[in-house]
Parts: structure tokens; sequence; C-alpha cells
């Protein structure tokens, strides 16, 4: 569940880098270094989510699981695992 919560903080953190990207490149229209330390502040922090995630599924932390739920019509057609 841990595991869980951080990757919530980390996915947050990701859209504030976006939104204050934005804020600067707006704000400074193209006279200061602000907005790509920004969004290179978020591609580190995507880069190491989609880590995390994959470490997460490899030592089974987070279980992947498919589209549809047992039950649905569409689930019958799916392919076994």
């Amino acid at each position: 569940m841990p595991i869980k919560f951080f990757t919530l903080a980390v996915f947050i953190a990701i859209l504030a880098s976006l939104f204050s990207g934005m804020f600067f490149m707006l704000r400074d229209k193209g006279q200061t270094t602000r907005t790509a330390k920004a969004l290179t502040v978020r591609i580190a922090l995507s880069v190491s989510l989609f880590g995390l995630l994959m470490l997460a599924v490899a030592t089974g932390h987070l279980k992947p699981h498919g589209i549809y739920p047992p039950g649905h019509p569409a689930y019958k057609n799916a392919p076994a695992p």
C-alpha cells in the first residue's frame, strides 16, 4: 500500500512541475531558463516513476490486471494469461 501513496505523490509532483513550467513560460516569455529546468524536473520524475512502477510490478508489490473485470462480456474473449 505505501507504494501506491508514493506513486500518487510522484504523480502530483509531475503535475506541479508541468504547471510551474507553464507558468514560467507565460510569465518569463523566454527570458530565463526556469521553464527548461521545470520541464527537465518533470521528465526526470516521469522516468523515475516509470522505473518505480516497473520495479514494483517485477517484485510483486503491484499486480497488473486486465482491462475488463471478471463477468464482463468481453472477458470471455480475452486471451488467457
